[in-house]
């Protein structure tokens, strides 16, 4: 490829790590850039679907297997407790062999996993693929955030604020799949096959990660910023010509391997005097989501069951619908508004929204005629539509921007690890709650709707997306915008 085959005619001449950063922040966004944010997307579509399957298919299993409370509760909660060791495992790799190694041997252990669980011929069997698909979730979400994030420039209308948020659309999108999907397979299924309805939604999970590994030759590579940051600027410079298409030239092929200048090492760098007040406004978004999304996105089928007395078809397809409608439809805003303002204000709106419909919910408790019905069904929408526009899209905004690349896959795992404890709480608890308070439970959940609004309204108002982390790197004097221009 010659200088005259690349988008622009400036050559850019690459001194260090830091010009390389700096580049992709100012310049990125054409080439095949685009195909590898739909490929992380696609790894995030995965994760979403196969934390959603058993969601509706859990009573199938109870009674194939003969569950009694407690094995019930450890079949949920194991793809949850697998993701908690995935991201702790996935974000201290992606940091250490690379995103591209990671992201590979993730997809292949997504394969392997869908389709031993929905083969399983016991309990047991079970339980471990679903750990092991947790694991995958776990181990994708750090690094498909990093090529989120790596590959998008800082402004403009496909920045990095924005893919980053795309990655709730497609969270709900793959709920949406879900569930048609479960839909589909109620009417095609004969009676005597019933129990094929959660086993073809959990091996169709492989479907999609088998498609990434098929072409990942064509358009997945490492990220030339964690290839900088390696010291391999021949490297990150041949990745910026060929899907950048940004004409640069590397000054030498190899610098010494660039270390952040931190006092702590591995995760307790998230807690120094820089990064402290980010990680615990992150954390505080992660808990409070996961409560909230455990209760309402979660446990929706059983709601709707339970407390609205619905059919099985009448909960499918108001699950569907309301996913489709409410949930995508709010996370393609959360994509729009990412980009125009900032993320802090479109926090603070989604979650007093959720709170606003989780008081409302309490409000109306069992509803005694259609008003009330409609009216509650209507706030499960109101607050899908608050969760996809607002937390739900940032709550990922934050960890990858607040941290730099050197940090990102931990900072990122981190955070997901968090989500996974407090997930995997909630699904102990909310059941509990559920039965002792029944509908008061949406009360109890909005303290995790209002705490947030005062820890990033009052306490810490720290703002991801005023400064780009990975062209303004802390502790290090920047070497010049945009390295040197090299005459044509």
């Amino acid at each position: 490829m010659t200088a005259q085959d690349l988008t622009h005619d400036q050559q850019y001449k690459i001194q260090a790590p830091d010009d390389v950063s700096k580049l992709i922040s100012k310049l990125a966004g054409q080439g095949k850039t685009n195909k590898v944010i739909w490929l992380a997307l696609i790894g995030v579509f995965i994760d979403a679907y196969d934390l959603t399957t058993l969601s509706f298919g859990i009573e199938q299993v109870i009674a194939e297997f003969s569950l009694t409370p407690v094995m019930t509760g450890v079949v949920a909660s194991a793809i949850v407790c697998g993701t908690i060791v995935g991201n702790l495992i996935g974000g201290w790799l992606t940091d250490k062999i690379g995103r591209y190694r990671v992201f590979m041997a993730d997809m292949v252990l997504f394969v392997i996993a869908a389709i031993v669980a929905g083969f399983a011929p016991n309990v047991w069997v079970l339980i471990a693929a679903r750990f092991v698909m947790g694991i995958s979730v776990g181990i994708d979400l750090p690094v498909a955030m990093s090529y989120l994030s790596e590959f998008s420039k800082f402004n403009g209308s496909s920045n990095k604020a924005a893919r980053l948020a795309a990655w709730c659309p497609m969270w709900y999108a793959a709920s949406t799949v879900c569930f048609a999907l479960v839909l589909a397979l109620y009417f095609l299924l004969p009676p005597e096959h019933a129990n094929w309805l959660w086993r073809g939604s959990l091996i169709f999970g492989a479907v999609p990660a088998l498609l990434i590994i098929f072409i990942r030759g064509k358009y997945l590579t490492e990220s030339p910023i964690w290839l900088a940051n390696q010291g391999d600027l021949k490297g990150a410079v041949k990745i910026l010509r060929e899907s950048y298409q940004i004409n640069a030239v590397a000054v030498v092929d190899r610098v010494e391997k660039f270390e952040q200048k931190h006092t702590q090492e591995g995760f307790a760098v998230l807690f120094n005097k820089t990064y402290l007040p980010r990680t615990i406004v992150a954390i505080v978004i992660h808990i409070a989501v996961a409560f909230q999304y455990t209760t309402i996105a979660f446990f929706l089928p059983s709601i709707l069951t339970r407390f609205f007395h619905t059919d099985t078809l009448t909960t499918i397809t108001t699950t569907l619908g309301l996913n489709l409608v409410f949930a995508f439809t709010g996370g393609l805003l959360g994509v729009f508004v990412a980009s125009r303002f900032s993320s802090r204000h479109v926090l603070l709106a989604g979650f007093a929204l959720q709170f606003i419909a989780l008081v409302a919910l309490s409000a109306i408790g069992d509803p005694s005629n259609s008003f009330f019905l409609y009216g509650a069904i209507f706030m499960l929408g109101l607050w899908l539509f608050a969760e996809g526009f607002g937390p739900g899209a940032q709550m990922m905004v934050y960890p990858t921007m607040a941290y730099p690349a050197s940090i990102r896959g931990v900072g990122v795992g981190f955070n997901r690890a968090v989500t996974g404890v407090a997930q995997a709480i909630a699904l102990f608890v909310l059941p509990i709650w559920m039965a002792n308070y029944k509908t008061d439970v949406f009360l109890l959940v909005s303290i995790f709707a209002i705490v947030p609004i005062i820890v990033i309204g009052f306490l810490i108002k720290f703002e991801p997306t005023k400064h780009d982390v990975d062209a303004i790197v802390e502790n290090k004097t920047p070497q010049g915008y945009l390295g040197t221009q090299v005459a044509d």
